[in-house]
C-alpha cells in the first residue's frame, strides 16, 4: 500500500481505523477508486473481505453531524428493502470515524456497474422512476418531516450578470481552445434566450405549492450500480436533503435520458419513467408539470461548470457542459413535448 502516515490509505492509519469494526479484518491492498467529484474513496481487500473507504472532504458535506444524519437515512431505506448503499457500524455502533479532520465511513464493496439512461429499455426506464418514487417515500418513513421551505426561482437579470462576468473570464483566457468558443457560444445564446423568454419565470411559490421532502439530491447514472439489469446500490448520498420532490425526479430524467451528441432527451423513455414514477411516489400531474417548469428554468439560467472551470480551475466537469448546454436550447424548444412526456 501507498501513503503518508497521515493519510487512511496508509498501513498504519488504515489498520487502525478496520480496527474500529469487528471481523473487518487486516489490510491487504488498498486502491484508489476514480469516483464523484465531491469526495474521495478507497477500495480495501483485508483478511475478511473487501470493503468501500468513503473520505468525506466536501466544506459542506464533511461535518460528521450530516454525515450521521445520511447515514441513518440509508440505513433506514436498507431495511425497507430499498438498495440503498449502508455503511457498517463499528464496535461502537458509530458509522463516521473522524481522522486528521476529515470523516472517513467503511461500506461493503458492491460489484456492480454504471449504465446510461440512453441504454435502457423502456421496461428499465419504468423500473428507474418506481425506484426513485419508492426512495422518495420511503425517506418520508424513515426522516423527520421535512423543514425546509422552498426556494426562489432563479432571477434572469442576475444571470446576465453572471453571463457578462463569464464571457468575460473566456474571451480572456489564454490559449483560446475549443471548449472556450463553444462556452462562448453558449453564453451568448443563452443570454438571448433568457431575453426571450423572461416573462416565463416561475413565480416564487407560497411554502405549500410544492411538495416538500427528503430527497437523494444527486440521482444520476454515476450515483446508480446495476449488476445486471436491475439496480443493485444506490450510491453517495452527500446532497440528501429537503426540496419538492418531483423536481429531483425531472433533473434525474434529464441527466438519465439525455443524448450526449446533440442534447435530445429521449422522450419514450422519459414518459415510461415518469409514469412510473408518479405511480409510486403518489406525485400528481399537475406537481410534476410545475416542476418541469422550475427545473427548464433551473437549467436556463445555471453555469455552474464554466464557474467551476474559469473560477475555480477545475476542469473536472467539462466533458459534461457541451450535453448540458445542448439540452437547454433543445427543451425550450420542445417545451411542450417534455412537459406531455412527464405529465401526460
Amino acid at each position: 500500500m501507498t501513503g503518508t502516515a497521515t493519510e487512511p490509505h496508509a498501513r498504519a492509519p488504515l489498520t487502525a481505523l478496520l480496527h474500529r469494526y469487528e471481523d473487518a479484518g487486516e489490510p491487504l491492498t488498498c486502491e484508489a477508486v476514480p469516483r464523484g467529484l465531491l469526495n474521495r474513496g478507497w477500495r480495501v481487500t483485508t483478511t475478511t473481505g473487501r470493503y468501500f473507504l468513503k473520505q468525506y472532504i466536501s466544506a459542506d458535506t464533511a461535518a460528521p453531524a450530516l454525515i450521521a444524519r445520511q447515514h441513518r437515512a440509508t440505513r433506514g431505506l436498507a431495511r425497507l428493502g430499498l438498495p440503498a448503499a449502508a455503511p457498517l457500524p463499528d464496535a461502537d455502533g458509530r458509522t463516521v470515524t473522524v481522522l486528521g479532520g476529515d470523516g472517513y465511513a467503511l461500506f461493503p464493496w458492491i460489484d456492480g456497474t454504471h449504465r446510461e439512461g440512453t441504454e435502457l429499455t423502456a421496461g428499465q426506464s419504468r423500473r428507474l422512476g418506481t425506484l426513485l418514487g419508492r426512495v422518495h417515500t420511503g425517506l418520508a418513513r424513515v426522516q423527520p418531516p421535512p423543514a425546509a421551505g422552498p426556494r426562489p426561482s432563479a432571477d434572469p437579470d442576475r444571470t446576465h450578470a453572471d453571463i457578462a462576468r463569464l464571457l468575460a473570464l473566456v474571451r480572456a483566457h489564454h490559449p483560446h481552445d475549443d471548449f472556450d468558443g463553444h462556452a462562448e457560444h453558449r453564453l451568448v445564446e443563452r443570454g438571448d434566450l433568457l431575453r426571450r423568454h423572461a416573462h416565463r419565470r416561475p413565480p416564487d411559490p407560497a411554502p405549500d405549492d410544492r411538495v416538500q421532502g427528503w430527497v437523494h439530491g444527486d440521482f444520476h447514472p454515476l450515483n446508480l450500480l446495476y449488476r445486471g439489469d436491475e439496480p443493485a446500490a444506490i450510491v453517495d448520498w452527500d446532497r440528501l436533503g429537503v426540496q419538492p420532490r418531483a423536481e429531483e425526479a425531472v433533473r434525474a430524467a434529464a441527466i438519465f435520458f439525455v443524448h450526449p451528441a446533440d442534447g435530445r432527451l429521449d422522450l419514450r423513455k422519459v414518459r415510461a419513467y415518469a409514469r412510473a414514477y408518479r405511480l409510486a411516489s403518489g406525485a400528481g400531474e399537475a406537481e410534476v408539470a410545475a416542476a418541469v417548469h422550475r427545473v427548464w428554468w433551473e437549467r436556463l439560467n445555471d453555469f455552474w461548470m464554466l464557474h467551476w472551470r474559469y473560477e475555480r480551475l477545475d476542469r473536472r466537469s467539462d466533458p459534461l457542459f457541451p450535453a448540458a448546454s445542448a439540452l437547454a436550447v433543445w427543451w425550450t424548444g420542445e417545451y411542450e413535448a417534455v412537459l406531455d412526456a412527464f405529465a401526460g
